[in-house]
């Protein structure tokens, strides 16, 4: 192993949105914890959300990290949606002995047949836990939502109560009335709101 003695390197797959640059940043803060040295970056691109993205990280215990280049021969590769290994050559450059982390609910088998993947695969379902418990925090206030249906990625879903008639407001900006009683984890789209961007007769609107 020579001078990568010690070194693991991890290369993420997932699209725009879904965290991969910011999982692989945790991971490396919670291995610097510890006493380790790493380090976690994006391969810089026009990205967007739902465009894939690639995200690099390194973990050594003993030594500081000198490299500052792109993963090509990973020890792992972590893959956050399971389409991406018919559109991404997620495969590209693996270790022999290394392991894939795949997001999705098939079994090994069927992720492994055509992919061109050889090594360990480790199934972890991360889309359902996500969805089962989602807590999330803004302004120190903490909301614990369980979604009450499949969400479409990027799509919108209720963190309170919403009557009929009431505004439905993102990011701090009304977006439409509710058309149908909305509750906590309820998917919020056009069955449910009418849009009220632009009409001007709402507190909120922008001109």
């Amino acid at each position: 192993m020579g001078e990568k003695s010690g070194l693991v390197e991890i290369r993420w797959h997932g699209r725009g949105g879904q965290g991969a640059v910011t999982s692989a940043e945790l991971l490396a803060q919670a291995a610097i914890n510890e006493g380790k040295y790493a380090q976690a970056f994006p391969a810089f691109g026009a990205e967007r959300r739902g465009a894939p993205v690639i995200a690099f990280l390194r973990i050594d215990d003993s030594r500081p990290i000198r490299v500052r280049a792109e993963v090509t021969e990973p020890d792992g590769v972590v893959v956050l949606d399971a389409s991406l290994l018919r559109s991404v050559n997620v495969i590209a450059g693996f270790k022999t002995g290394g392991v894939y982390v795949v997001n999705s609910n098939k079994p090994p088998e069927a992720i492994v047949n055509g992919s061109g993947i050889k090594g360990q695969v480790a199934i972890v379902d991360a889309t359902k836990i996500a969805r089962e418990n989602l807590e999330l925090a803004f302004d120190d206030t903490k909301w614990s939502v369980t979604l009450r249906t499949d969400i479409p990625f990027g799509h919108k879903f209720s963190l309170a109560e919403i009557k009929p008639n009431d505004p439905v407001i993102k990011y701090g900006e009304v977006i439409g009335l509710a058309t149908a009683p909305i509750a906590p984890g309820d998917y919020v789209h056009v069955h449910n709101i009418a849009s009220a961007r632009a009409r001007g007769d709402l507190k909120g609107d922008r001109q």
